[in-house]
C-alpha cells in the first residue's frame, strides 16, 4: 500500500459513489430517495419533462434514465447534508451573483464546497502523496471503469466489509463493478447534519482479498468508504 504499490491500483475513494452508475436488472418502479418528495416527475413516470402543476414549472428530478437502464445514484446537495469533519453540515454552497431579476443578461451561479462532499469519487492523490505530487487527479481515472452494469449486494448489517465478508458474498467471477448496501443506508447517514465517523467501511484485508480473488475493478458503498479501481 506504500510507494511501491503496483497495478492493479487500490484507490481509496470516499463516496456516496459515482454520479452515474448503470445497474443491471433495473426496475422503473424503484422510488426516488435522493430528492425530497414533490420534486419533479411522479415516481415511475419517466417522462423527464418539465411538468406543470397549477401553472408552476417544476424541474424534473429523476434517478432513472433510458427506460431504467441508467441509475443516477447521486444525492441532491443540501445545506444540511454532512460534510467531512463538520458538525454543522455543508452550509451555504450556492450563490447567484448575477441574476436576470437584477438586470443581468443571464443567471450565473457560483458554487463552493469541499470535493469530499456528497456523492463523489476521490482521485489517487487523495491518499497517496506521491500520486498527488505527480498530478493524479480524477481526470486520470478510467471512465470505462466508472460507468457500466453493476451488481448491487447487501452486506451483513453487523459487520464492516472484511475479507471474510467478501468471501461470504460469493460474488461470481466476471463481475467488474459492485455497489455495497450496508448499515449506512439503513441509518440514513447522508441525511444527518453532523458527519458520523461510525460508518461501515471497506477494510484493508477486504481490499487485498478482492484484488487477489475477483475481477472487480470498482466498488462503492454508502457514505464515505473505499473503492478499488484496478
Amino acid at each position: 500500500m506504500g510507494s511501491g504499490m503496483k497495478t492493479p491500483l487500490i484507490l481509496l475513494l470516499c463516496l456516496e459513489i459515482l454520479a452515474f452508475a448503470v445497474l443491471s436488472m433495473a426496475s422503473t418502479s424503484i422510488t426516488n430517495d435522493a430528492y425530497p418528495a414533490g420534486f419533479g416527475d411522479e415516481p415511475g413516470s419517466g417522462s423527464g419533462s418539465c411538468a406543470s402543476r397549477e401553472d408552476v414549472l417544476v424541474p424534473p428530478r429523476r434517478e432513472l434514465y433510458d427506460e431504467g437502464r441508467i441509475f443516477d445514484i447521486s444525492h441532491k446537495y443540501r445545506p444540511d447534508m454532512p460534510s467531512w469533519g463538520s458538525t454543522e453540515g455543508l452550509g451555504q454552497f450556492l450563490w447567484l451573483p448575477a441574476s436576470m431579476k437584477n438586470g443581468s443578461l443571464a443567471n450565473n451561479s457560483e458554487m463552493k464546497l469541499p470535493t469530499h462532499t456528497g456523492t463523489h469519487v476521490d482521485s489517487p492523490g487523495h491518499v497517496f502523496d506521491h500520486y498527488f505530487d505527480a498530478g493524479f487527479d480524477v481526470d486520470t481515472l478510467d471512465l470505462a471503469v466508472l460507468n457500466g452494469p453493476a451488481l448491487l449486494v447487501d452486506v451483513p448489517r453487523d459487520k464492516n466489509i472484511t475479507a471474510d465478508v467478501m468471501k461470504g458474498l460469493n460474488i461470481p467471477r466476471g463481475v467488474r463493478r459492485v455497489l455495497f448496501r450496508t448499515l449506512n443506508t439503513d441509518r440514513r447517514l447522508m441525511w444527518k447534519k453532523e458527519f458520523d465517523t461510525s460508518y461501515v467501511g471497506f477494510m484493508k484485508d477486504a481490499a487485498k482479498w478482492l484484488v487477489e480473488n475477483t475481477d472487480i475493478k470498482l466498488v462503492g458503498n454508502h457514505s464515505c468508504r473505499r473503492l478499488k479501481v484496478g
